[in-house]
């Protein structure tokens, strides 16, 4: 059956991974689906025997893997990122259900890179990590035992997503160019700038203010000409200020 070439632009992120047999795993459970772009933050062992032990026939995978110092790194360039975790609820504007996220990840796929980030097999995303995406997406698994394996995880993704991409359905797009993961988070750090340098924010207590902020920005899914503008008048705030 012919893969839709809208996958080869879904990278698969596995960050922190402490078992190198998952990662192979995860590269069998991406091969089968379609799926070839894997990115590894930080990897505790790799390359290691066991991932291409894993691996069993998706070596290809591990070869072109691209290994990253941090998230930033990993989603650098896209435009949309979603992580699989089943915690830090609070700090995205919506929960997506597993069919649903990539639903939408293969409907902005369709122009831009996107992403699908999984986090180490002891505790998931961090706090920050989960931070730097739009959505979370949860696996609607049974309620007295929801635990799932790293490579279950990524499998359970990539069968979403491939048979979404076999689909003949339409998905609405932007009709805007959509601002990147770097042009986004470099708006983030004028804003806590101009909060800092304007008073409103105290660099002694910043709470909280700047992932609620993330939180707004995320549900907009802003273009670069919205994303000018503001940062225009953030420019203009310090100029007023100094």
């Amino acid at each position: 059956m012919k893969i839709p070439s809208v996958l080869g632009r879904i990278r698969i992120v596995l960050s922190h991974t402490t078992h190198p047999g998952n990662i192979g795993a995860a590269a069998r459970a991406m091969k089968t689906m379609g799926l070839s772009r894997l990115f590894l933050v930080k990897p505790e062992r790799f390359p290691h025997p066991d991932a291409e032990a894993f691996a069993t026939g998706a070596i290809d995978l591990l070869s072109n893997a691209r290994v990253c110092e941090d998230l930033d790194e990993a989603l650098s360039g896209t435009v949309l990122a979603i992580a699989s975790s089943a915690r830090h609820r609070d700090l995205v504007p919506e929960i997506l259900g597993c069919r649903e996220a990539c639903r939408r990840l293969l409907a902005q796929a369709e122009s831009d890179e996107v992403a699908l980030v999984f986090g180490t097999e002891r505790s998931g995303l961090t706090i920050e990590e989960v931070s730097r995406c739009q959505s979370i997406a949860v696996i609607p698994t049974d309620s007295e035992y929801s635990s799932l394996n790293l490579a279950q995880a990524v499998q359970v993704f990539a069968y979403e997503l491939h048979m979404c991409a076999l689909g003949e359905q339409e998905y609405p797009q932007h009709s805007g160019e959509l601002a990147t993961y770097e042009e986004t988070e470099g708006f983030f750090q004028h804003l806590e700038g101009t909060f800092y340098s304007t008073g409103f924010l105290d660099p002694n207590e910043p709470k909280r203010l700047m992932q609620r902020m993330r939180r707004l920005f995320a549900r907009t899914r802003i273009e670069k000409k919205e994303l000018n503008i503001l940062r225009g008048f953030l420019s203009a705030i310090k100029t007023k200020v100094e």
